[in-house]
Order: C-alpha cells, then structure tokens, then sequence
C-alpha cells in the first residue's frame, strides 16, 4: 500500500512533492522549511517562479541535509540557447545556494507560450537545448534532464535527440485530465511522470465522486486525488501548499489504496472543468 518512492532508471525519488508555482517571498520559504518538516524530500521550482533564493535559504536552513532532496528546477522560456542555458543554470544555483540540481527539466516545448498551440518563429533549436543540458550533466552541475509540457510527439522527440536520458516529463494530471496515452509511452521507455496540478487547482475539493470515496477511507477529497493521480505506476506528484494542514494532508495519503474499480470510475476526463480549474488559479493569482 505504501509507496513513498518512484524508481526510474534505477533512480528513486520521493512519489509526494511540494510544488512552488505562485509561493513568492517568505510564504514560499515558510512553506518549504514545514514542508520539510513534515517528510517531504522533493522541491519543484522554476526560474520563472521568481523563487529559487527562497527555496534555497528554506532548505540550507533546514535540519534536511541536502543530499536527501531531490531538487528540480526549470528553464525559463527565454534560456535556451547553448549560452543562455549555462548562464541562467549558474545563476539557479547560485540563487538555490547549491552546488547541483537533481534534476533540470525545459518548462516548456521551445518556442512554445504557455497555453497556446503556436510556435514562435526563430524558437531555439530543441536539440541546441538538449545539448546544453547534457553538457550540464557531464559537468556534474546537474544530475537528471528533462521535459515538461511535452506531448507524446515532442517528447518522442526529445529522447531521439538527446545525448542524455530524459528522465521526466511534467505535465498536468488528475481525474479529468486524461494523459493515458503519454504515461503508457512513458511506462515503455522509462520516462517519469511528474504530474502538477493534481488537485486541478482547488477543483476537486467541490467533487461529490472523490468525497465519497473519501468518507470510505476517512478521506478528504483532496487526498483521493492525490492517491489516484501517485497509484499510477511510474507517477509522482508535486501539490501546492502553504499551511502545515494542507501540507501534512497532501502527504498522509500512503496508508489507503483505493480499488481498481474506484481508480476507473474516478478518471473522467473533462476539457471543461480542467478549463475551470485553470481559468480559477489565474482568478485567483
């Protein structure tokens, strides 16, 4: 029932992580500091998170000695190239107050804005990326590459060109958003999925199917989630939290397993409540 790890490639990582998207300031480094605290050993951040320097002090503060947290962080939309790459790479760590990253992942497909199918022209090669990244790698300044946002056709991609093993591919996942035919292509070639977004933004909390299963388990709706979403073989999570209650909940999810039975009828893919739950996280930033 337990399942606090992921092995990838021989590699193990914590299957519950603390995502950082939006957590600026003293909030985000009281947030890792708990998160700590409470068990967690995976920190997920980015350089467009504006937040490295306080996920940095928070885990140099804490009792955790850095070997034992898998740290993740992610290029910017506007590092790219061979140079860009390095230099932003420098200045994350610098700014996480570490010698390493575990893991370096693209935020998203080059050339590609946020939430659009269009591609900009002139875009960095993808594979220039790659190399970059690689080289990284062979300096022992990271340790794992990889991608996120990437679909079966851009990821496929990616692991054809790269000198490196892509080790993850982060995207959205949850209940109604469907990515069954990306984590079965991840499952045969040993790529990790990191799924963000698991609570759907606040919107599974309003879920009558996911409650209901919860009160079987002692549950709230939340932890269903979250227990779906870590039950798929070869899936790791990364929940935004702040308060030590949400924290400690997002964690408490390894001592039930929900049926296969409850896994099937609780995946009900929704273009339109996964639209609600990201038009509700830009309401609400």
């Amino acid at each position: 029932m337990t399942r606090e790890t992921v092995t990838v490639r021989g590699v193990e990582v914590p299957t519950v992580g603390l995502g950082t998207w939006r957590l600026r300031g003293d909030d985000c480094r009281r947030a890792v500091e708990t998160a700590l605290e409470l068990g967690y050993r995976h920190v997920d951040t980015a350089q467009a998170y504006g937040n490295e320097r306080q996920v940095g002090a928070a885990i140099r503060s804490s009792s955790v000695d850095r070997e034992d947290v898998f740290l993740t962080t992610k290029l910017d939309g506007g590092n790219r190239d061979q140079e860009s790459v390095r230099r932003s790479v420098t200045e994350s760590l610098q700014r996480l107050d570490t010698d390493y990253l575990d893991c370096l992942l693209i935020h998203w497909p080059n050339g590609k804005p946020p939430f659009s199918p269009v591609h900009l022209p002139g875009a960095t090669p993808l594979g220039e990326t790659l190399d970059a990244m690689a080289d990284l790698v062979a300096d022992g300044h990271v340790r794992h590459i990889g991608v996120s946002n990437f679909d079966v056709r851009l990821l496929d991609k990616a692991r054809t060109r790269s000198e490196v093993p892509i080790f993850a591919n982060q995207v959205q996942f949850n209940p109604y958003w469907d990515q069954r035919n990306l984590l079965s292509y991840c499952r045969r070639h040993g790529v990790l999925v990191t799924a963000y977004s698991p609570l759907c933004h606040g919107g599974v909390l309003r879920d009558d199917a996911l409650a209901a299963v919860g009160r079987r388990y002692d549950k709230t709706a939340a932890q269903v989630a979250l227990r779906w979403v870590i039950q798929h073989e070869g899936v790791r999570t990364v929940p935004k939290a702040t308060t030590r209650d949400h924290l400690r909940a997002n964690h408490d999810v390894f001592d039930f397993a929900l049926t296969d039975a409850e896994m099937e009828r609780l995946r009900r893919p929704s273009k339109s409540r996964a639209l609600a739950g990201f038009v509700r996280s830009r309401l609400s930033g």
